[in-house]
């Protein structure tokens, strides 16, 4: 059974999507879920130009998300997209609602000229990562580094580096 509906996410689907996201990062060791964080990051993006986050809702109730950014990439000379966030309730997964989020974020790339989608996807999300194969993703040979330089920052003046 596919999703009743998928469309842009409001102000109004921020407790709905921060539900989602406490799903997601359970399964991701490289995030931890902080509502008050993953808030502002979400009131961001729906404030952002360049940024969509999506919702698919069934039985009248949020059931799913994904999220995407637009970056300028000179690989491609042209405008990709981060994706990230993709998550469907449990009860609903295997259902099409993850495919039907994708595709509707391939339209709202599609209307913005998109020539590559990219994402990130926790190694250990087996079934993840078939869902992704499934939906003709492919691995690369690249592979994300992280850094906090806020954080660094801190830290560093904590131990009277930068004094």
């Amino acid at each position: 059974m596919a999703p009743t509906r998928v469309r842009q996410a409001q102000l109004t689907d921020l407790d709905d999507l921060l539900g989602l996201l406490k799903l997601l990062f359970s399964i991701e060791e490289d995030f931890h879920f902080d509502a008050a964080r993953q808030r502002r990051g979400l009131a961001m993006m729906l404030n952002r130009d360049g940024a969509v986050i999506l919702i698919a809702e069934g039985e009248r109730r949020v059931i799913g998300m994904c999220t995407g950014q637009l970056m300028i990439s000179t690989a491609e000379g042209a405008c990709s997209l981060l994706v990230e966030d993709v998550v469907v309730d449990e009860q609903w997964r295997g259902k099409g609602v993850g495919t039907a989020l994708l595709k509707a974020l391939e339209e709202w790339a599609k209307e913005r000229k998109v020539s590559r989608f990219q994402l990130l996807a926790d190694k250990s999300n087996d079934a993840g990562i078939r869902f992704y194969h499934k939906q003709n993703w492919q691995n690369t040979k690249l592979i994300c580094l992280c850094k906090h330089p806020l954080i660094a920052a801190d830290t560093e003046k904590g131990q009277g580096k930068h004094e």
